[in-house]
């Protein structure tokens, strides 16, 4: 079955908002973050090669991220709480992880598509970033993550932004 058109997200317009559940139980809605920049990041899965290194390059930064920078990293999956409890707690990760099972959200940030792995087509998750300024603004978007080096550049975009 053919997924729907991904959105065209235009930098410079709100970011879509969103309410998720938290891997800690609470919900984080985007907008109730306003005041402080936003790193939302959208992973495959919990514990796969790929995404905890990704995690890890958060992990390892999120205290200049939060600290220096007052901006917020949220990590969304369509993986369950307890998955993302685990997770949180093999890598000790530092920032919040989100459950986005409905894959809504994914698919209002395009983060959501058509995928190719050895020929086949199906569709997944579009390992993607996007960083949303204190105004609820997208400042930034990734749309195909390349892992390596990838925190650091999103950190001097948020280093970029007007204060």
């Amino acid at each position: 079955m053919p997924t729907p058109q991904s959105p065209k997200l235009t930098l410079g317009q709100l970011a879509p908002d969103f309410t998720l559940p938290a891997d800690d139980g609470t919900n984080v809605t985007l907008s109730a973050l306003r005041g402080r920049p936003v790193v939302v990041y959208f992973y495959p899965r919990d514990d796969t090669p790929g995404c905890t290194v990704q995690a890890c390059d958060f992990r390892d930064r999120n205290e200049v991220f939060t600290r220096d920078l007052d901006a917020v990293v949220l990590g969304i999956s369509a993986d369950g709480a307890s998955a993302h409890q685990r997770f949180r707690k093999k890598y000790e990760l530092n920032f919040t992880l989100l459950t986005d099972e409905s894959k809504d959200v994914m698919r209002a940030y395009g983060a959501f598509g058509r995928k190719v792995l050895y020929g086949r087509e199906y569709d997944g998750i579009l390992r993607s970033t996007f960083l949303v300024d204190a105004q609820g603004v997208l400042a930034r978007a990734w749309p195909k993550v390349s892992i390596k080096g990838h925190a650091d550049e999103v950190m001097a975009a948020v280093r970029q932004l007007p204060r």
